[in-house]
């Protein structure tokens, strides 16, 4: 899609945030942990019509050649054949069909550097539907080369990922890794027939495996790779497990078994192999990428529940034919804290698994989050781990206790919501005895409550970083709640995980509370999503340059995806961003937002630029413009000015006579006896008050007498 092409660039003093501005409503997006065999990141979003694939940076396609066609002398490109029909001749032979389309990509010899990743291609597979849901595999990100997890070698040549449709449908598409190149977009083959590029035609080498067995659409999907065991046969090729829940009779959970060579593609939709009917309906599922049965369900009042689908409840039956058995186990109950002062648990927006699956992170409605140590990985754990006392046969145990908990920055209003509620309450409702008044008072806090906190929305999303020799596998979480103004990002879950655990024991070293092991808010998200409302996260790490090693100093690890309604925005980390200043030490160099020579339309939002200037302050107190000087001690002419004299004489105030030198004035006043008759007052007055001199300045020689 061509307005995938080039972002809107903002940049704010946290990060720098490109905006994708998308021409139809998106569902759904991800981001396929795998990267293209020539470096690019893929993007997966669902919308109206299907699903479509962005690939992003990575080596981009060689320019094409275009060879002029040859002139013929005579004017005409073709030579003219006439032939002559004849009866006694047999008919022409019927015109050979086009050969197969061929697609060789050809790319660059080496990545273009730039200020951020451009959109190499795109490809719309039409499904005819809207696309609800996309799901990719648990997987650590990695290279095409090395993605053949569990002995799947298809995974380096092909991704492999599950939609769910609005018609109840849901489907596991195949489509090879590398971009379709211009040339194959173009051919003629795909104008001919509006249809000819529909998704399952094969035209871009995809295939499409249909899931049935749906009343309703699905509410969420999850897939994950399941490996073949010791005790199959040998040469059993991987499968993948494709599970989906929807709001069916009173809640239903389905699993399917999908096969990933394309040799035992089914020619029909495949049937489920398992059916739970559940009390209540779900909000969530994911696998869990280590024990890759585990399902982890999440409903919203009821609790997390782990399920594995391929531990039976029941003795088998000998008959019953496939891998899996016809009913799975449910393991262990993992319970939310109560609202507290009512009865009621608070809602659950969503759950993930962390610790590489022997953990899980919970996010509550009311901005309270906390982890579930299952398995007791945790650094100050000491006692027996619970997954242990589950391989004894032990069946339906609960868990209630947080390891570590903690609260969203900026949630407070969610959890003040009884406290208001309980002070706003007046007592002439209720009975005026002390008993039955705290109880008016918790079902009216509590309603209140529990209304105002179902309708937050939010998310978690937990993705593996990649690392380098034998250091520990390291993973980063995002979450949100309620909207734009609550996402935050812990960039090493182990290290905040241990963090809090210090924090809680009341250790007071000075490493125990350094940058990465903070959970960091994004800030001024608005600027990129222009108005739109945040629909949810996700995380796109690019294995080669960005993993655990970009944490290590504060920073964000990977790009921070946000989902608009019709905008997908990639925010990055910033050179202003947190744990940049660690020791005062700031880099002052300058990020170019595009390659030299380089000109966009982006509309590029900077910052204030701090810049000492030089004040300088005038101390005289003289008035500025003032060049008249007072009446000189020495007796000088105020008129006559001295060439020699310059303008800094003329602002320097002269020094005020002190003394008593006016005594003498007086003096000279009480002894004159002459009498006022014979004395030229004109003049006298004209001398005190400097007025003819003026009048000799303005008029020349000449005066005129006043008192005539």
């Amino acid at each position: 899609m061509n307005c995938l092409k080039a972002p809107r660039i903002r940049r704010t003093a946290q990060n720098t945030q490109f905006t994708y501005n998308i021409s139809r409503r998106v569902n759904d997006v991800q981001t396929y942990p795998v990267q293209s065999p020539q470096g690019a990141t893929i993007l997966i979003y669902g919308h109206e019509n299907g699903v479509t694939l962005v690939w992003r940076g990575g080596k981009r396609f060689k320019p094409v050649k275009v060879t002029p066609p040859k002139e013929k002398q005579n004017g005409s490109s073709e030579d003219a054949v006439m032939i002559i029909d004849s009866d006694d001749e047999e008919p022409a032979a019927k015109t050979k069909t086009s050969p197969k389309f061929e697609d060789k990509p050809q790319f660059e010899d080496e990545v273009e550097e730039g200020p951020y990743p451009e959109i190499v291609q795109t490809l719309d597979l039409a499904l005819g539907t809207a696309v609800l849901n996309v799901a990719v595999m648990p997987m650590t990100p990695t290279p095409a080369e090395d993605a053949a997890w569990g002995g799947a070698k298809i995974l380096t040549e092909n991704m492999v990922f599950a939609v769910s449709c609005v018609t109840n449908d849901v489907y596991v598409i195949t489509l090879p890794l590398t971009p379709p190149s211009p040339e194959s977009k173009e051919r003629s083959d795909l104008e001919s027939d509006l249809l000819a590029g529909k998704a399952g035609s094969g035209a871009w080498g995809e295939s499409l495996i249909l899931l049935g067995g749906q009343v309703k659409h699905s509410e969420g999907i999850a897939i994950n790779l399941i490996m073949p065991k010791a005790s199959e046969r040998p040469g059993t090729q991987s499968r993948a497990v494709v599970a989906s829940h929807s709001r069916e009779a009173s809640g239903t959970l389905r699993l399917w078994d999908v096969p990933l060579d394309p040799k035992d593609k089914p020619v029909k939709a495949v049937e489920p192999f398992q059916t739970e009917y559940l009390p209540n309906p779900l909000t969530n599922i994911s696998f869990n990428s280590t024990h890759t049965t585990q399902l982890l369900t999440v409903s919203s009042l009821q609790g997390v529940r782990i399920y594995d689908f391929a531990l039976p409840s029941l003795p088998p039956d000998p008959e019953a034919t496939g891998p899996f058995p016809v009913q799975g186990s449910w393991l262990l109950t993992l319970y939310q804290p109560f609202a507290r002062p009512s009865s009621t648990r608070k809602p659950i927006l969503d759950a993930a698994w962390i610790a590489h699956g022997r953990a899980a992170f919970v996010l509550l409605a009311d901005g309270t989050w906390g982890i579930w140590d299952i398995d007791g990985v945790s650094p100050a754990s000491s006692g027996a781990a619970l997954s242990n006392k589950l391989k004894s046969g032990v069946r339906g145990a609960a868990l209630t206790a947080f390891s570590v908990t903690g609260f969203v920055e900026g949630t407070s209003s969610l959890r003040s919501v009884a406290i208001q509620s309980k002070e706003n309450s007046n007592g002439e409702f209720a009975p005026m005895t002390p008993h039955t008044r705290r109880q008016a008072t918790a079902s009216l806090s509590s309603a209140i409550t529990l209304d105002r906190l179902a309708a937050i929305r939010g998310g978690v999303n937990v993705t593996p970083l990649p690392t380098s020799g034998n250091a520990v596998q390291e993973e980063s979480l995002v979450l949100w709640v309620g909207g734009l103004d609550h996402v935050c990002v812990i960039p090493g879950v182990s290290r905040f995980w241990e963090s809090q655990l210090r924090k809680g024991a009341g250790a007071s070293d000075i490493f125990s509370s350094a940058q990465p092991t903070r959970m960091i808010k994004l800030l001024d998200l608005s600027t990129g999503l222009l108005g739109e409302r945040c629909c949810g996260v996700g995380l796109a790490v690019d294995p080669l340059k960005r993993g655990s090693s970009a944490s290590q100093d504060g920073g964000l690890p990977a790009d921070v995806l946000i989902l608009g309604e019709t905008r997908i925005v990639m925010v990055r980390d910033g050179d202003d961003g947190p744990g940049r200043k660690i020791g005062g030490v700031v880099s002052t160099r300058k990020r170019r937002l595009f390659s030299k020579g380089e000109k966009s339309d982006a509309i590029i939002v900077h910052g204030k630029q701090d810049k000492s200037t030089r004040i300088s302050f005038n101390l005289s107190t003289i008035k500025p413009g003032t060049l008249r000087q007072k009446s000189s001690p020495f007796g000088q002419d105020d008129n006559t000015l001295d060439a020699t004299r310059t303008q800094d004489d003329f602002l320097r105030p002269s020094r005020p006579q002190v003394g008593f030198d006016f005594t003498n004035t007086l003096s000279a006043a009480a002894d004159l006896s002459e009498d006022f008759t014979t004395r030229d007052v004109e003049v006298e007055m004209l001398d005190i008050m400097e007025i003819d001199k003026t009048l000799d300045n303005m008029q020349g020689n000449g005066r005129r007498l006043l008192f005539d």
